[in-house]
């Protein structure tokens, strides 16, 4: 694979840069904590197509008005170990640790803590929300909704978005267990970010408006499930899934029916919708059992034997390698994302970030 890396900058800088960006849209201290939080993890983890590269975008739907800078969001507990969040068209980000906290807490006094978030927007990488929860001695799931994307199994056009699961359990002394995916092949800003570096996709992974494979970013008109031409079923199950907790249960809008993300209306909310689940290991079972349980699985997982030139990883151990060298050698800049931020720089009159 080629690098693509024109610079680097490194964690603090990059945080000093975004949160300078989004005081100055005016958006209020609280999100843009958790803008700039959500954003640094997923580029500290590698995923840089949900991190530092969604900015640009943000500032526009602020400006715009389709997300609110400074949203009044409510939450309201329906029983005693559900709640539901209403956003106020806020950010996604914020909407994710605001109801995560409040999954925390309800799974704290009741064993099991759900949230379901509505009139939210883009909420960047899902694994963010859950390993909040594993970082904090819980089981977390963290689910959300997007605009039409993907095509059902043997389907014509795009119907469900990438709804992406994310899964993450505590770990005694080791970093979480740590599962982030989409439902479909791959996820959409994967397309946007080889498009705009000139690489060639993966096969079996887009059709182009006529359905037929195509590894041609630009040519790109619908992904595929999870599981590809043959076995898309798979990822349009779960994929459905998703659009149930996530739009069914706080009465949004389905995928289908959605304002896509890159749409130039900038102006109207999404209403996109998220839904959270927190589980307290010591309601099912000794807490040191749990403990126990989860590292040797993880060492039996671990040692098993490889393909030649080869390693079995567990969920979450590629993310914490690539955190661990970001962290020491700076986060990656590609020649597109490096001119986006300066021209952010340029037009909101904020320092560019010192690369390194």
């Amino acid at each position: 694979m080629p690098n693509d890396t024109v610079a680097r900058v490194a964690v603090a800088e990059l945080e000093t840069f975004m949160r300078g960006v989004l005081r100055c849209c005016g958006i209020d201290v609280a999100a843009t904590d958790a803008v700039t939080r959500a954003l640094v993890t997923a580029s500290r983890m590698g995923t840089d197509s949900h991190g530092l590269r969604l900015l640009p975008h943000y500032v526009k739907a602020v400006q715009g008005g389709r997300i609110k800078a400074r949203p009044t969001m409510a939450f309201t507990q329906r029983m005693p170990a559900t709640g539901y969040l209403d956003a106020d068209d806020g950010f996604g980000h914020q909407a994710g640790y605001t109801a995560i906290e409040h999954a925390i807490e309800l799974a704290e006094t009741a064993g099991i803590g759900a949230v379901a978030v509505a009139n939210s927007s883009h909420f960047g990488a899902a694994g963010c929300y859950a390993l909040e929860a594993a970082r904090r001695g819980y089981i977390g799931l963290s689910f959300c909704n997007a605009d039409a994307l993907v095509s059902l199994h043997r389907g014509q056009r795009p119907f469900h978005g990438t709804n992406p699961i994310a899964f993450a359990a505590s770990v005694p002394d080791s970093q979480p267990y740590l599962l982030d995916m989409a439902t479909s092949a791959i996820p959409w800003n994967r397309v946007k970010q080889y498009n705009a570096i000139g690489r060639e996709l993966p096969a079996n992974v887009v059709v182009d408006l006529r359905g037929e494979l195509t590894t041609d970013p630009q040519a790109a008109a619908s992904l595929l499930p999870l599981g590809g031409l043959d076995f898309g079923f798979k990822g349009a199950g779960l994929g459905g899934m998703v659009e149930v907790l996530s739009a069914t249960l706080t009465g949004m809008v389905h995928g289908f029916r959605m304002l896509p993300m890159n749409s130039p209306d900038m102006s109207t909310p999404r209403g996109v919708g998220h839904f959270f689940l927190v589980m307290h290991p010591g309601a099912f079972t000794d807490r040191a059992i749990y403990e126990k349980s989860i590292v040797a699985y993880l060492e039996d997982l671990r040692a098993q034997p490889a393909l030649a030139g080869e390693e079995i990883l567990a969920p979450g151990d590629r993310e914490w390698r690539c955190q661990a060298h970001r962290d020491a050698e700076g986060i990656p800049l590609d020649a597109a994302n490096l001119a986006a931020y300066r021209q952010l720089a340029e037009e909101l009159e904020v320092p560019s970030p010192t690369l390194m």
